[in-house]
Parts: C-alpha cells; sequence; structure tokens
C-alpha cells in the first residue's frame, strides 16, 4: 500500500516537472528563440520521457 502511495505522489511531482518544462518552452516560442518543430519535438520529448518514469516508478520501488 505504501509503494502505490509513493508512486503516486512522485508521478503527481514528475508531471509538474513536465508541465513546467512545457510552459517553458511555450514562453521560449513566443520568443523567437525555438522554431515551432521544436517546440512539438521537445514538448513530445519531456512528456514521453517524464510518464515513461512516473509509469515504471512503482516497479522500480518494488525491486
Amino acid at each position: 500500500m505504501i509503494v502505490i502511495l509513493v508512486s503516486v505522489f512522485s508521478a503527481i511531482i514528475i508531471m509538474m516537472t513536465a508541465y513546467s518544462l512545457i510552459k517553458a518552452l511555450i514562453i521560449a516560442y513566443k520568443r523567437c528563440e525555438i522554431t515551432y518543430r521544436n517546440l512539438i519535438l521537445y514538448s513530445k520529448l519531456s512528456f514521453a520521457i517524464c510518464g515513461t518514469i512516473a509509469f515504471l516508478t512503482p516497479f522500480i520501488l518494488v525491486f
């Protein structure tokens, strides 16, 4: 039970980090520092990496 609670809490923190990264990327795009293609690429990459880590956290904590 404790592993599930810890993994849910960790997943929330990880997804908040992904949200902050994407927000920073949008600001960079509005300032014309990155292109639209890079915005989409980096956003998908950060969401995929953070989502994968959040999904695998319970399995990592069990072992």
